[in-house]
């Protein structure tokens, strides 16, 4: 039994179940103990820049050559979007067909403004593509790692990857500090994802104790539709694009139990891009593919935001008995597909997200996003949990397109053999004692 109490999947339950129980017991102890999520993403966050410096230069490196790396990207790109589009289909269609929101009756004239206001002025940012597009320029080399800004770092790797791959030797000198920076930092990220027990205790004490268990009562209907729409997407998308890798989804989700359980708990996928990328690589996927997939898609490819935006999109037209015509469904779709883009690093992401969709179709109230703020963390945690495993599928999925699988190697880590972690060890340092 102890042997068990040191795996962290284990650890992680436990904590999700204390964390629970204190807040259902001593509500308002329970929301004095968010500090200790929000210290734990913090930490790990604090890491997150330099990580994905190093692991997409590195990457660039050993690709061989420009040529790999483009290709790798472009694939990357064309999934994203297939994969998105799909997302946002099964939310429009799950929803229209379940019609939480019909019955409801809503007069918008009811709702209290000011509840989102603050999300609504931050929505322009978001609709704004011009100015997203260019806040991914950042103003000088070291404000993207101050700021960090993923997708900020992402360009700045990409640019310096790219230089070192064409200077040759001194390149090549570069690349190998570069490599022994990401043990050092990975060695960094295992000492704090130790602590991930304490913050999931703490972001679960937090949302029981302010929102209660009766939370789930209400607009469970709703609730109820998102958990039905990722299902499908899960088992029938994601099922299918591993099956065609070559690969099992269940062994798969098996394998990352530990960093799906901790981005579930703290609701937070930037609490576990450091680990996934570690045990990505560990799998069998090449570096390359592992470096640019993976942050990319935390901007670029978030499925569980993809389903929850337009399921709240058009539960919010039902309630408020806003017809849903073809064109409105298209609007909503093609609207949905820009505004999904600028999700993440933003405070209040989904929100401000939702808003700025809705400013972008005028049928539709923006005041309707009142009505599932208080469902939206229930909906959240799951929500984190289907964008991490949907990218790191893509990352597999990319490789075996790519032939960067080793796939051999992949399933005899999934059927549970250890004897890779041990014969590559200076790759894993994260690893050790975590799984």
């Amino acid at each position: 039994m102890f042997k068990q109490l040191k795996k962290l999947h284990i650890q992680v339950l436990l904590g999700f179940a204390v964390g629970a129980l204190i807040g259902f017991v001593y509500p308002s102890f329970g929301v004095q103990l968010l500090p200790l999520a929000e210290g734990f993403i913090k930490l790990i966050k604090m890491m997150l820049a330099p990580i994905v410096f190093c692991f997409v230069v590195t990457g660039i490196l050993h690709a061989g050559d420009l040529k790999t790396a483009g290709r790798v990207a472009l694939k990357t790109i064309i999934y994203f979007e297939i994969v998105t589009t799909i997302a946002l289909l099964i939310g429009v269609f799950i929803t229209y067909v379940l019609k939480p929101g019909v019955g409801m009756n809503i007069d918008v004239s009811t709702l209290d403004p000011k509840s989102i206001q603050t999300f609504v002025e931050n929505a322009s940012h978001v609709s704004d593509v011009k100015s997203f597009l260019l806040n991914i320029i950042p103003s000088t080399f070291l404000s993207a790692f101050a700021k960090g800004d993923i997708l900020q770092v992402l360009l700045i790797a990409v640019l310096f990857g790219c230089a070192l791959q064409v200077a040759g030797e001194k390149g090549k000198m570069v690349g190998q500090l570069m490599d022994s920076l990401s043990e050092v930092l990975f060695r960094v990220v295992g000492f704090i994802v130790r602590l991930s027990p304490l913050g999931v205790a703490g972001a679960m004490a937090f949302t029981v104790g302010k929102f209660g268990f009766a939370t789930i009562q209400q607009l469970g209907q709703l609730v109820l539709t998102y958990y039905v729409a990722c299902a499908i997407f899960l088992f029938l998308v994601l099922g299918v694009v591993m099956r065609l890798s070559g690969l099992s989804l269940f062994k798969f989700i098996a394998y990352l139990k530990s960093e799906v359980l901790i981005a579930l708990g703290s609701s937070s996928s930037d609490a576990v891009m450091p680990l996934v990328m570690a045990k990505l690589r560990h799998l069998g996927v090449k570096e390359t593919t592992v470096g640019l997939v993976i942050p990319t898609g935390y901007s670029f490819n978030l499925d569980g935001f993809s389903i929850w935006l337009t399921c709240a999109v058009i539960f919010i037209a039902q309630a408020t008995n806003t017809p849903l015509e073809g064109g409105t469904l298209a609007l909503i779709l093609l609207v949905s597909l820009l505004t999904s883009k600028g999700a993440h690093g933003i405070p209040g992401s989904a929100t401000v997200v939702l808003a700025a969709t809705l400013t972008a179709i005028p049928a539709i109230p923006v005041l309707g996003v009142a009505l599932i703020l208080s469902v939206d963390k229930l909906m959240g945690f799951f929500r984190v949990a289907l964008n991490l495993i949907g990218n790191c599928v893509g990352a597999v999925a990319i490789a075996a397109w790519e032939g960067h699988l080793d796939l051999a190697k992949a399933r005899k880590v999934l059927e549970g053999d250890d004897a890779f972690v041990s014969e590559n060890n200076e790759e894993m340092p994260v690893l050790r004692n975590i799984s």
